[in-house]
């Protein structure tokens, strides 16, 4: 196996650490502390091509690879996993799934402005209590003529209040349950369409997560995706490939846990020496590289094998489970390897610990939700 990168998935990383650094690490603490939405920065993205990262030139996409669009997304989870996880959900769970499964006029009318960064897209699937069982939704859509009328709550949506297109999962057979499930291209702006509470989280403060609220909304046929009935499948197609975006996301969360123990630890002296010199330190900085790497090359590997055009679901679900940890136990070494000012606000490794524990938390409801009974 060829462990090199292709001169066109180094100039990926290259310009998305780059932008990552000088734009999005300086904002970060203030972006946890205010909860506030990064909207400038989604322009300057849109410029970079990292609004459309895997989407084909042709509807308005940058046409890069799956590994470029994980290194991306490493990178700005270096600098601000808040950023990262919303392009993340943008190009993995809205902007992928209308370029696998729309229409031709889908593409042309929702594909592009998602891909060109006009309009930024959510996913809605979960609700309070069909979280884990996503079969068992109560969000119900019933045609009537020339629209289906969706009724329903859902909660926990990633940039759920500032997003302009929304895929919604809807059940409209309950009887058949899974089998029963239909995915809808949802604007905002529709009557009956509104942002209900907005959560206050542990980490990736800076990303809204939303509730959303169907009250009689009425959303034309055509905007249905993929055929009636196969909703939750795919749904858990395109969550496969969402799975390999969260595990670039850990990586980054554990990169920087990584970066801040090694430079702490050459900065703070105790006993007349760095803490870098000795071993007790020296050991979880050596535990935390090489669990990154592994982790690494698992992500890695998952996203060659879609680029190959190979099944990647079970690689892609490893990756996740094992970079989520990895990004925990980092950032838990980071607080420990900084003491007592590890606890403090003002040191970047206690947003990595609270950053990575919500990475952790959405990688154990994806597993899951893929135990739902059709």
């Amino acid at each position: 196996m060829d462990f090199e990168l292709t001169k066109q998935q180094k100039l990926a990383r290259h310009l998305s650490r780059d932008f990552a650094q000088q734009e999005r690490e300086p904002r970060a603490q203030e972006l946890d502390a205010t909860m506030e939405f990064p909207r400038e920065a989604l322009k300057k993205m849109a410029g970079l091509g990292f609004m459309g990262i895997s989407i084909p030139k042709e509807y308005g996409g940058a046409g890069l690879d799956t590994v470029s669009y994980t290194l991306i997304i490493e990178e700005l989870a270096r600098a601000c996993a808040s950023t990262a996880i919303i392009v993340a959900v943008h190009n993995s769970v809205c902007a992928y799934p209308i370029h696998l499964l729309g229409t031709e006029e889908q593409k042309q009318k929702y594909l592009i402005p998602l891909a060109r960064g006009q309009k930024l897209g959510a996913f809605a699937l979960t609700e309070p209590n069909a979280g884990s069982d996503p079969a068992s939704m109560e969000t119900t859509a019933e045609l009537q003529g020339k629209h289906y009328i969706l009724n329903g709550t859902k909660i926990f949506i990633t940039s759920g209040s500032s997003a302009d297109i929304v895929i919604v999962m809807a059940s409209t057979d309950r009887a058949r349950r899974g089998r029963g499930i239909t995915s809808f291209i949802v604007e905002k702006g529709l009557k009956g369409f509104s942002v209900g509470k907005k959560e206050d989280k542990l980490g990736i403060r800076g990303s809204d997560t939303c509730e959303l609220i169907f009250e009689n909304c009425a959303v034309p046929v055509e905007n249905v995706l993929g055929s009636p009935g196969e909703g939750l499948t795919s749904a858990f197609t395109t969550l496969d490939t969402g799975r390999i975006g969260v595990g670039a996301q850990a990586l980054g969360v554990a990169q920087a846990a990584l970066d801040e123990s090694v430079r702490y630890s050459k900065e703070r002296k105790q006993f007349g020496k760095p803490l870098a010199n000795f071993q007790a330190i020296q050991w979880m900085i050596a535990d935390m590289a090489t669990e990154i790497a592994a982790a690494r090359f698992l992500v890695h590997r998952a996203a060659w094998l879609k680029d190959q055009g190979r099944p990647f679901s079970t690689e892609g679900s490893m990756a996740k489970l094992y970079a989520s940890e990895v990004a925990m136990r980092a950032a838990l070494k980071a607080v420990q390897i900084h003491g007592g000012y590890g606890c403090m606000k003002d040191y970047k490794v206690e947003r990595f610990l609270r950053d990575a524990k919500v990475i952790e938390i959405a990688h154990l409801c994806a597993i899951f939700s893929g135990f739902a009974k059709f």
